[in-house]
């Protein structure tokens, strides 16, 4: 594969690889790869200095204006705030006066967020993402502990700590995995009484050798889920940005994707491990055992040699990417052929439409109906606009021709056009009705042109 490598400017950063919940629909725990059996619990001091390392000689060598780093597990919060201190201390340190600005963030289940994990991101400007995939129901029917509780009542005291005045500047948002069983209005009301800054919904990951969920077999059911909640979303004037909406209105409106589900964009992720060892994007857990590994570690490599790995690669062609069905579908270049996890095929390879294909282009042309008419006259699509305009353009004509006459029209003129402006004082929808003769404008504008030329 030819180009220039395509430098990473997001690291996801592994600080634990362990969680606290039991969640059933998680990539990292209950798919096939089941690397993190072999990891350890928490990142290790050797790891998090190397990765320091590496970051700050990436930025270096591409002179990159930010990077953004995302402390990831497993559930990131057990790492404990001492941990995390060292991570947040060693990377803002190898990149102090590089003129490359670190963006930090934590995404996290928040059953352990407390004040002193806060007090921690505040001073290091650590945002944080919480995972709640709507109302109570919505939300145990997946995110329980291994015994069955609810985690939903510690989900919401964890939003309602980071909505606080004192930390507010550090929420991130909601992330929600959908679930089509789940009714989308209810889950998108709950979110939003949370008054989150952004939403970000999440498809759950799938392949064509492991099938997403489809309770009522429609083909498109992952779209009217979402469609649901666009419309909702869209209704109440889009009070807060929804990731997955946005992307798809960007990318129609011939901009870029927002998120990496969609569009063509190359890759620019890299994951470090507990054990620092270096992967491609998590979801690839999906796929197969040691779908994600490149065989690199940030002890013995740059970032570099894993840009230049076949894998990131094939994730960095755009249109030269995705295979011949996508090539030739109109819509590829909102959609970009969907998540490369998604189009895992039982054969083992790659060159697949997305598993979510039939769902992704009913959302994509759900959307361009919703949105097509904004922002075009409304003479242009409504018969009444367009009568109204008409008629506004008539009444125009009538007046200029009264100019161009300029007194030449003699009495029979003048009497015409004193009624004219009597009738419009008096009963204007009667003068609506006279210029609005399929035949009028045309005499007006006879009328004007003659007496362009000296005469009515």
């Amino acid at each position: 594969m030819t180009g220039p490598l395509v430098p990473f400017r997001e690291i996801v950063l592994k600080v634990h690889s362990r969680c606290d919940l039991a969640c059933d629909h998680c990539y990292v725990y209950e798919h096939v790869d089941q690397s993190w059996r072999t990891r350890p619990k928490a990142i290790t001091d050797e790891a998090v200095s190397w990765t320091a390392r590496r970051l700050a000689e990436h930025a270096e060598t591409h002179a990159l204006p930010s990077v953004t780093v995302i402390l990831h597990g497993g559930e990131p919060l057990l790492a404990g705030p001492a941990r995390l201190r060292r991570v947040c201390e060693e990377l803002t340190g190898a990149l102090a006066g590089s003129g490359t600005r670190l963006d930090l963030r934590i995404h996290t289940n928040g059953l352990q967020l407390s004040a002193r994990y806060l007090d921690l991101f505040a001073e290091f400007g650590v945002r944080v993402g919480i995972s709640l995939d709507g109302d109570k129901a919505a939300n145990d029917r997946h995110r329980r502990f291994a015994d069955g509780r609810s985690s939903h009542p510690l989900v919401l005291r964890a939003v309602g700590l980071l909505r606080e005045e004192r930390y507010r500047r550090l929420d991130l948002g909601l992330l929600c995995t959908v679930d089509v069983r789940n009714d989308p209005v209810a889950v998108y009301d709950a979110l939003m009484e949370l008054r989150p800054p952004r939403i970000d919904f999440l498809l759950p990951h799938a392949t064509w050798a492991q099938p997403p969920v489809r309770p009522d077999g429609s083909p498109t059911a992952y779209a009217d889920w979402l469609l649901a909640v666009f419309d909702r979303w869209d209704e109440q004037g889009r009070p807060v940005p929804v990731r997955l909406f946005e992307s798809v209105l960007s990318t129609l409106g011939g901009g870029p994707a927002l998120t990496e589900s969609l569009g063509l964009a190359p890759t620019d992720l890299v994951v470090v491990e507990t054990d620092g060892t270096l992967e491609q994007v998590d979801s690839l857990k999906s796929a197969y055992e040691g779908a994600a590994a490149t065989g690199f570690d940030v002890r013995r490599h740059a970032f570099d040699e894993v840009a230049g790995h076949p894998g990131v690669r094939a994730r960095q062609l755009g249109l030269a990417g995705v295979s011949g069905e996508c090539r030739r579908c109109p819509l590829v270049r909102s959609c970009g052929g969907g998540l490369y996890t998604h189009r895992y095929g039982e054969d083992g390879g790659f060159d697949h439409r997305s598993v979510y294909c039939e769902d992704l282009a009913a959302l994509i042309r759900g959307v361009e109906d919703r949105t097509a008419t904004r922002g075009v006259p409304a003479a242009l699509i409504e018969p009444e606009a367009l009568a109204a305009e008409q008629l506004e353009l008539t009444r125009m004509v009538l007046a200029e021709l009264n100019g161009a006459l300029d007194g030449r029209g003699g009495e029979e003129w003048a009497e015409v056009w004193e009624l004219a402006g009597e009738v419009e004082r008096r009963r204007p929808e009667a003068l609506d009705g006279v210029l609005a003769h399929p035949y009028a404008r045309g005499w007006l504008l006879g009328c004007w042109e003659g007496a362009g030329r000296g005469g009515a």
